[in-house]
């Protein structure tokens, strides 16, 4: 098989395990960098010995056949339409876009240009949420009823070096994280049919603590405590909780509850497990994993979405899969917002299972 030429678009903070991680793919040859500040290229370009290069060259670059766009939420859908429109396969992180409207103008440039729109995360194709899949699949609970989904933290200021975008349009715990919860329910539940919603803004300033820019105040613009109710097309519902006002708690990260019994889901933001199986008249017992991928493996979306394009499948990460986490959690802020529970226009397909 001949690797599909990539050309990296952002070189911030997550950019090195994609360049570290994709190297170890045979679908995948990494060859370009591009950054709005140079500097930041440049260093990635001589880390992971690719060519550093403005926007324009990359996009101009007829050997590119695929973009990873690793931008800030804000600029994902401005990219991944600039490189559909140069003829390239785009593979974005999360989320596909910020607003409904650039997400559905992504989704048509895909279709008019011909080519294919990925979107992270991919930590659902990995060996712990697969594991769930398969067991799902098998009916090891049942039929599902019912679900729980909780990411409490208190936020990003005191770590990361550049956290103001967090609480601006596009970011906030619902969208920052849940595309790791949604993308697991979706693939482990189907599409979700209705939403209704509450959030609010707890601390409207918040003080960053991290290096470089310690003492710095962050006028805080989008929720950053949001809950939401799903109402799958297939009958469970489920409880979605994201936050950044929580400094701890004792909460599940997914469990799904069925008529046979339930299922605890190990965390989505990773690749492995534990993954934990209750069945009555017994207790919960950890579940051997029967997937690979269990370490970092960040960069797997793209991988397969490099590989359907040589097999002439369909991709698992997809456009699609991503348009719809970003209605559900549109639908979450205008249920809060409008006090009214929301219906769905967009649905996507279960994505394929990886084999085990």
């Amino acid at each position: 098989m001949v690797p599909i030429k990539v050309g990296v678009i952002g070189c911030g903070n997550i950019s090195a395990v994609y360049f570290k991680n994709c190297r170890a793919f045979e679908a995948l040859e990494m060859v370009a960098c591009a950054d709005l500040d140079a500097s930041r290229a440049q260093a990635r370009a001589a880390e992971f010995g690719v060519r550093a290069c403005a926007v324009d060259e990359l996009l101009g670059d007829p050997a590119i056949e695929l973009v990873l766009n690793l931008t800030v939420p804000q600029a994902h859908a401005a990219v991944n339409q600039a490189a559909l429109a140069a003829g390239k396969h785009a593979y974005s992180e999360k989320p596909l876009a910020t607003t409904r409207e650039a997400g559905l103008a992504t989704l048509a440039a895909a279709r008019q240009a011909g080519r294919r729109l990925g979107c992270a995360p991919d930590t659902v194709l990995g060996g712990g949420l697969q594991t769930c899949r398969w067991l799902m699949d098998q009916g090891a609970i049942g039929q599902p009823v019912a679900a729980m989904a909780c990411m409490p933290s208190h936020g990003h200021e005191s770590w990361h070096p550049d956290p103001e975008f967090y609480y601006k349009a596009g970011g906030g715990p619902l969208f920052d994280m849940g595309p790791y919860y949604l993308s697991a329910l979706v693939t482990l539940l189907g599409p979700v049919q209705r939403v209704s919603g509450a959030a609010r803004i707890s601390f409207p300033e918040r003080v960053i603590t991290s290096q470089p820019r310690q003492g710095q105040k962050i006028t805080v613009e989008t929720p950053t405590h949001a809950v939401g109710t799903l109402e799958f097309a297939a009958g469970p519902i489920a409880t979605l909780l994201t936050s950044f006002d929580m400094w701890a708690a004792n909460l599940p990260r997914i469990e799904i509850y069925g008529s046979e019994g339930s299922l605890s889901v190990p965390d989505p933001n990773t690749f492995g497990g534990p993954v934990r199986l209750w069945r009555p008249g017994g207790e919960w017992q950890e579940v051997p994993l029967m997937h690979a991928h269990t370490g970092n493996s960040r960069g797997l979306g793209l991988a397969d979405l490099a590989q359907a394009i040589n097999d002439g499948r369909p991709h698992r990460a997809s456009g699609e899969l991503g348009y719809h986490v970003l209605d559900i959690m549109q639908a979450i802020l205008d249920s809060a917002r409008e006090g009214r529970r929301i219906e769905l226009a967009s649905q996507c397909p279960r994505p394929a299972p990886m084999p085990t």
